[in-house]
């Protein structure tokens, strides 16, 4: 048993064959499946919501405003906890404000719409306006793709301003729904892709891996290889190599012709 572990140079792993640092390659399809059906939900979620955006515009102003309150009251304890030090009085500050922009946001979903459709609008003008003098001035080797990109800012920050505020029934709910559109398509490839991987590695080992002389791509040799080798350590005397006969009758015939 010993001389039969020492020929592999390894033990035989009972749990059978396992991944890359000894991950079951189950369990990491198992994972990037769960992966992948999250990324097909929310690039779901991303279709309904360009579909209906006026509901998703609605849905993340009060997704928002709950976020604001949760971490005005993770702040607050943060602040309590960390009285006797100058950063007492900055965190309630800070922890006050989050609370409440988050009563604001809750109870006024439609006018945070607004206001957070005019800051996006500006902000988009203002990023234009930037990319378009930039690359005028600069004029570097990316030029015509700053260009683009500075008129594409400017073009969607006059197309919200002209129709504000009516445009804040949507713009905000489009601009999320994208997001959770790419970010699930993003996560779906993620998933699919890693499955495609792992099945293409656990089927190369099944069929017998990198190394053509081991058991199932697990490393280890034939057990015909490892009981000759274990005669041929006994036979040897502890790992002297046993010489064929036909070799050793050549080895007399040359020596008797020297000393002939």
């Amino acid at each position: 048993m010993f001389g039969r572990d020492k020929a592999r140079g390894t033990t035989r792993d009972p749990a059978g064959a396992q991944g890359p640092g000894g991950a079951d390659p189950q369990a990491l399809s198992r994972g990037f499946g769960l992966l992948a059906l999250l990324g097909a939900v929310l690039a779901l979620g991303g279709l309904v919501g360009l579909v209906y955006a006026g509901v998703a515009t609605l849905t993340s102003m009060l997704l928002f405003g709950w976020l604001l309150l949760v971490g005005g009251v993770v702040a607050l304890l943060h602040a309590v906890q960390s009285r006797g030090t100058s950063f007492f009085w900055l965190g309630v500050v800070v922890a006050a404000l989050n609370l409440a922009a988050g009563v604001v946001v809750i109870r006024r979903p439609d006018a945070a719409a607004e206001t957070l459709t005019m800051f996006a609008a500006l902000l988009f003008l203002t990023g234009g306006v930037f990319r378009l003098v930039g690359s005028v001035v600069v004029r570097g080797p990316q030029m015509a793709v700053t260009l683009l990109q500075g008129a594409f800012g400017v073009l969607l920050g006059v197309l919200v301003l002209a129709e504000w505020p009516s445009s804040s029934q949507y713009v905000i709910g489009t601009f999320f729904s994208l997001a959770l559109l790419f970010d699930g398509l993003g996560l779906l490839a993620t998933g699919i892709g890693a499955r495609r991987i792992i099945s293409l590695v656990s089927d190369r080992g099944s069929d017998g891996g990198p190394d053509s002389g081991s058991v199932g791509g697990t490393g280890h040799p034939p057990d015909d290889v490892v009981l000759n080798t274990e005669r041929d350590d006994r036979l040897g005397g502890g790992g002297e190599a046993v010489q064929p006969e036909e070799t050793v009758k050549q080895t007399e015939e040359g020596q008797d012709r020297s000393r002939g």
